[in-house]
């Protein structure tokens, strides 16, 4: 089943292209798009987990609903800096910020998890992030406005959120955990943005677009879920650095954008640290 993690991949990327398309509409802002979208995630997820809603008894200790809700917390506000710079970047501007999570998620996995420090793995992980982020960053990545701030600051909260979720992710199913989580994050966002709902009275296509989003992004966080709790942070991480790869060619194909030499050479690099992490972990 190590090919989840590269479906993963291929929905993350996808769903970062139709995101960004629809918030390129003026009638959309990332305020009241956060709320929109966690209404679809919900909206998906409540059918499934009907069926897929395993919760252990040790979920329900004081420590463990500390760590969900600092989950909840953070993930809230890497949401609303992540659509924050996402709603005024292009795409080519966008991902070479947002390359960062990898590395980030790597580096507190390193330091927190004792079991997370494969040596081989870890090393072919840093190479693949420093090959992508030096792939992508031009001189003006360098100089910061609130839009790449938001961006940095975004990344950085992922990750914190991904890693603080491998302390409890086995204690739950893993669309279940996910249902929570948005469950809790849409309740919090239509108290704070109180968006107008009027819009998709007018726009039903833009509705089902939205409703699609939703299931992407509940598929792709299973699969990440799934991942960690199977192979761990950085290998399932890794794994997952081909997104940025795709998103490529994907931003290629839908929005025109052509990839650099330097891209190019970054995505056989990368493509390259994956097949030997999983040959060195007998997985291919």
């Amino acid at each position: 089943m190590v090919y989840l993690p590269l479906l993963g991949a291929v929905l993350e990327a996808f769903g970062t292209i139709l995101e960004k398309n629809v918030l390129k509409r003026r009638d959309i802002t990332f305020r009241n798009y956060i709320v929109f979208s966690f209404l679809a995630i919900v909206l998906v997820l409540l059918p499934v987990v009907y069926f897929f809603h395993t919760v252990q008894p040790e979920a329900f200790f004081a420590k463990n609903i500390g760590i969900f809700i600092f989950i909840v917390l953070v993930s809230i506000v890497a949401n609303v800096l992540i659509l924050y710079s996402l709603k005024r970047e292009s795409i080519s501007e966008f991902e070479p910020i947002w390359l960062m999570q990898p590395l980030f998620t790597i580096l507190l996995a390193f330091v927190f998890y004792q079991d997370e420090r494969q040596w081989e793995v870890i090393a072919l992980a840093l190479i693949a992030s420093i090959s992508l982020v030096a792939a992508h960053v031009k001189r003006h990545h360098l100089t910061m406005d609130r839009y790449m701030v938001a961006a940095y600051l975004g990344s950085f909260l992922f990750a914190v959120e991904l890693v603080a979720s491998k302390t409890i992710i086995s204690l739950y199913n893993p669309f279940f955990f996910y249902f929570l989580r948005c469950l809790c994050i849409f309740a919090l966002a239509i108290i704070i943005f109180r968006p107008s709902f009027k819009i998709f009275g007018r726009e039903q296509k833009l509705s089902l677009l939205i409703i699609g989003i939703g299931v992407l992004w509940a598929v792709y966080r299973a699969i990440v879920y799934y991942g960690y709790d199977i192979y761990g942070v950085v290998t399932t991480t890794l794994l997952f650095m081909l997104s940025p790869v795709l998103m490529l060619i994907f931003a290629a194909f839908f929005l025109g954008e052509r990839p650099t030499a330097r891209q190019i050479i970054s995505t056989a690099i990368i493509t390259l640290c994956v097949i030997i992490a999983l040959v060195l972990q007998n997985y291919l």
